[in-house]
């Protein structure tokens, strides 16, 4: 009798045991609060150039100044660089030490942290060398020199759109450490006048309501992607004026450059008669019938 009465509470531990794994593998977890949402902070990029307008042709031009007229600090700088400058210059076959040199120095103000030298022996037509060299202020980084001509002959290919010339201009700008962005339009004369051109920006054209509008003379673009890209027309070799453009990665590595002849800007606005429409005259309907309406 006491079997009987205990057979159904073993029956019901034996089940209870037999299906606790597979109610513990069911058990459900209270759910877990909400987590914030986690917020992605996109890196800035840094300012390659100052966004600014455009500063006045005489703030941005480049100043070639002449020997006697170079402050007596740099004139010392570049009499101490001098047998740098002559090794680099040999090494690159522009003969230094042959014939009469002479040199000015070219003023950039987007660069500041590096003295400049334009050097030119003049032998006559057809025998014209030249070359800029750099010379850092601080003593931090190399003396770097880019040919331009060598006996009135490219060495390679034109110095403004030269390989050399945009790999010496990139190490120039790495070694400047500037506090700020540099004036874009600075920056892009400072480049042209090292590879050789003297350049000048000028006005707009005078408006003239018979010709279309001038575009402006200096640009700068930034892609979404980042760089820049920086053109503007060289007004110094007119009648027929150049264009620059100068392309930098996000980097402010300077990637290409080109240099062309600048299009005409301005077009004629051609004066075209009338035509004449073709029809039937018929009087107008008002009272004093002396409007004529073409039908």
């Amino acid at each position: 009798m006491t079997l009987t009465r205990a057979l159904p509470l073993i029956l019901a531990m034996v089940a209870t045991s037999a299906f606790a794994p597979l109610l513990k593998a069911q058990k459900v977890e209270a759910p877990s609060p909400a987590q914030p949402a986690k917020v992605r902070h996109t890196a800035q990029r840094p300012m390659l150039f100052s966004p600014g307008p455009v500063v006045s042709p005489a703030d941005a031009s480049v100043e070639f100044r002449p020997y006697d007229r170079m402050t007596e600090h740099d004139r010392n700088l570049a009499a101490d660089a001098e047998s740098a400058i002559g090794e680099r210059a040999g090494v690159a076959g522009l003969e230094f030490n042959v014939g009469n040199w002479v040199y000015q120095q070219v003023v950039c103000s987007a660069l500041p942290n590096h003295l400049f030298l334009q050097f030119t022996r003049n032998n006559g037509k057809g025998d014209v060398s030249v070359f800029s060299a750099s010379v850092p202020r601080g003593g931090e980084g190399h003396v770097r020199i880019i040919p331009i001509l060598r006996r009135s002959y490219s060495l390679f290919s034109p110095a403004p759109i030269n390989a050399l010339t945009i790999s010496a201009f990139n190490h120039i700008r790495a070694e400047e450490h500037p506090d700020t962005a540099p004036e874009w339009l600075a920056t892009g004369m400072c480049y042209a006048a090292l590879a050789g051109a003297h350049p000048a920006i000028g006005p707009p054209d005078e408006p003239d309501p018979k010709k279309l509008p001038a575009s402006p003379p200096a640009t700068l673009l930034v892609p979404n992607r980042g760089g820049a890209v920086i053109h503007f027309k060289d007004v110094s070799v007119l009648p027929s004026p150049k264009e620059w453009t100068m392309t930098f990665d996000a980097k402010g590595k300077l990637m290409k450059a080109s240099h062309s002849a600048a299009p005409q800007t301005r077009q004629k606005v051609i004066q075209q008669a009338a035509a004449e429409v073709p029809g039937k005259p018929v009087k107008a309907a008002d009272p004093q019938a002396n409007t004529i309406l073409i039908k």
